[in-house]
């Protein structure tokens, strides 16, 4: 047989908001989620859910950084592409973005399968940060977005178990330490997209593990899964349908009607809600997005990927505005259909020390008679169709042929991905084969952690910028507090500390840094949100208003406080870090903790020092019409909002902006500011 699966580079224009710098302040903060269940409302789960709920939830972003210095600007942007294609299927991958499997055509229709976003636009979903809506994405660390949504991942050409070629992506997750790769395989003929997924534990410990693959579809269809009932997330006060963010419970609910509607088609729910499915333990792993036609998409999978999930943004005002947030107007919205390795998002699963967890998927067209009607008997007949043009037992054939494959060595390398994973092969020797992370892929931001392993201490410098990103594993930990102790290593070991949770040590090695440092304003700041996770707003504010001073001085290049920021900062800024970023995030930490104690003046002073560009961000837009209410001046802060803004970096449930806009004007929120993910009642 001749095989004409092809992979090659493609370059795509989009509309595109820039990246821009990540924030180069250490994220100390606890995690801004609220994905729990108390401990109260665990009793009547099943066993094993409530037990994954409790296992290592995810307490912090360390060592990954926050990703907040992009906006709502968007320009023709060249996007690089890799793309597999075989006869009857065209997937369009981004491995500069996570990944992401951004087009699935099916040739002969000429049909899009999945939801394809037009424009490139970033906004604060992943769990650090920057995210953007579309296609399919491969969510791995911890209940979230993947810190990796917008990163690179490396890729390479693969031999594929039929004597063509696999596309191969891989990189290191740093919330859990865990390799992982993603196998996508087109068989020649086949209309179904294999995806073979491993993650792999190196470790001598158990490690938490998390994944769900999330397919972006257009919202005007219905969904179908083999089930009767799904877990519902709930608010306290137990009006469900509310986003994950808002819940502490989990309801069992009939599917497909509850409260009375069919909740199964994505535009009936009012409020953004997920449904978990609880797909029997006999059942085909299966779920399928279906028009009126009954054409659409399916995914199924070996039996390892247990979860399936619904989510949708709901047909009220809020759910409305994130569509349009995310994409542009006119444009059609989307729900996401998803596939994870528990029932529930909530959940992490134990990875064994020195094993590790692979299954396989596939993706494709599928046409089913009557959609609509009766749930039993649309969902039997949905099934019948998927057995009749892909086997359970070819999906099981298909992963036991990719196995043996999943530990072939690259024929190509396409992209190169971080250098974390250099890093952690380097200091440990481990053999990871399949997914090389050779030494040549280390670059700046690893070069002083691979000079800690090499001589046995941290290089200190005296350069002005920030002072770059830390390590928190306990490995790192343990070089650290052997190493001769400089400013900078006791810096990055306060970090460390911190995050372990031995906080009463890395505020002794902060201050420890402050001692001899050059420049004092990062053991400053970090000293500041100890004070604060304290209680201790004064001192924290005094802390924020010194770091502040001195970040000043360092981007003026004077002795004293009142340089010209604007002036100094723009441009500037080293390979570790951005000089402009780091005034923006300290300042903005600085006002907000400064007005938190009731000192306006101290913050205005702040304001009046930040550059011209970062004052007219939205983010800091918003933030001055708190300022100015704390002066007293309702009617400027009134202003503000009349004036126009937008908050590119807004969390999904961040109701800030309601709140503020209560206080300054106290009418009805209006359409432009409402991204309100719940009743208002609440």
């Amino acid at each position: 047989m001749v095989i004409v699966t092809t992979i090659r580079r493609e370059v795509l224009t989009l509309p595109a908001a820039p990246l821009g710098p990540d924030n180069p302040l250490p994220a100390l903060r606890p995690l801004d989620e609220a994905h729990r269940i108390e401990d109260r409302d665990r009793a009547g789960l099943p066993h094993d859910m409530a037990r994954q709920i409790g296992y290592a939830p995810l307490h912090s972003l360390l060592p990954a950084r926050i990703r907040d210095g992009y906006g709502r600007t968007r320009r023709p942007a060249v996007v690089d592409a890799l793309v597999l294609e075989n006869d009857r299927l065209r997937a369009t991958v981004l491995p500069g973005l996570g990944g992401r499997v951004a087009s699935l055509v099916h040739k002969p229709t000429g049909r899009e399968l999945l939801y394809r976003n037009p424009v490139l636009q970033p906004a604060n979903f992943a769990l650090n940060g920057a995210w953007f809506s579309g296609g399919i994405e491969w969510n791995i660390g911890a209940t979230g977005h993947t810190t990796l949504s917008c990163a690179p991942v490396h890729a390479a050409r693969v031999p594929a178990p039929d004597g063509g070629a696999m596309l191969r992506l891989w990189e290191w997750e740093r919330l859990r330490d865990l390799p992982f790769q993603v196998d996508l395989w087109l068989p020649e003929g086949s209309d179904f997209l294999h995806v073979g997924v491993r993650v792999r534990n190196p470790h001598e410990r158990p490690v938490p593990t998390y994944w769900w693959s999330n397919i972006a579809v257009p919202e005007e269809r219905r969904v179908l899964a083999p089930a009767d009932a799904a877990w519902l997330p709930h608010c306290l006060n137990g009006v469900g349908g509310t986003p994950i963010g808002y819940e502490r419970r989990l309801t069992r609910v009939p599917v497909p009607e509850h409260d009375g509607t069919d909740r199964t088609y994505p535009l009936n729910s009012p409020y953004a809600a997920d449904y978990f499915y609880e797909v029997p333990d006999e059942r085909r792993r299966w779920i399928a997005a279906l028009d009126e036609d009954g054409t659409g998409l399916v995914q199924t999978s070996t039996d390892t990927l247990r979860g399936r999930k619904l989510f949708v943004w709901g047909s009220g005002p809020g759910g409305r505005r994130w569509q349009q947030w995310l994409t542009e107007p006119g444009t059609g919205g989307y729900c996401e259909i998803q596939a994870g390795l528990a029932r529930t998002q909530l959940e992490h699963v134990r990875l064994e020390p020195e094993s590790e967890v692979a299954w396989l998927e596939s993706y494709g067209p599928l046409d089913a008679p009557a959609p609509a009607g009766e749930w039993d008997a649309a969902v039997r007949r949905t099934e019948e169709r998927l057995e009749a043009v892909l086997p359970r037992a070819d999906v099981e054939a298909a992963h036991a042929a990719w196995r043996p494959y999943a530990d072939a060595e690259p024929e190509e390398i396409l992209t190169a991905g971080s250098g974390w994973g250099a890093l952690e092969v380097l200091r440990s020797g481990w053999k990871l084969p399949g997914t090389p992370f050779p030494e040549s892929t280390l670059g700046a931001a690893q070069e002083p952690w691979r000079e800690l392993l090499r001589t046995g201490s941290f290089p200190e410098r005296h350069r002005q910028d920030p002072p770059g990103e830390s390590l928190v594993a306990p490995h790192w930990r343990d070089l650290l507090e052997t190493a001769p102790a400089g400013p900078l290593t006791e810096y990055h070991l306060g970090v460390a500390q911190w995050h372990a949770g031995d906080r009463a040590q890395a505020v002794r090695s902060w201050e420890r840094a402050l001692e001899r440092a050059p420049r004092r304003w990062p053991s400053l700041r970090c000293l500041a949100v100890a004070d604060q996770e304290s209680g201790h707003h004064e001192r924290a504010a005094d802390r924020y208003t010194e770091a502040f001073d001195d970040l000043c001085r360092a981007a003026t290049g004077q002795g004293g406080e009142d340089g010209d920021v604007t002036a100094a900062a723009t441009g500037q800024g080293g390979e570790d870090g951005d000089v402009t970023a780091a005034v923006a995030a300290l300042g903005r930490e600085a006002i907000e903790a400064l007005l938190h104690a009731g000192r306006a003046a101290g913050a205005r002073s702040v304001w009046d020092r930040l550059p011209s560009a970062t004052r007219e961000r939205g983010r800091f837009r918003l933030l001055e019409a708190e300022l100015l209410l704390a002066e007293g001046h309702r009617d400027r802060a009134r202003a503000v909002f009349e004036d126009g803004f937008e908050v590119a970096d807004l969390r999904e449930g961040d109701e800030r902006i309601g709140r503020v806009w209560e206080r300054a004007v106290g009418t009805p929120l209006p359409e432009r500011y409402d991204f309100r993910m719940r009743p208002s009642s609440h």
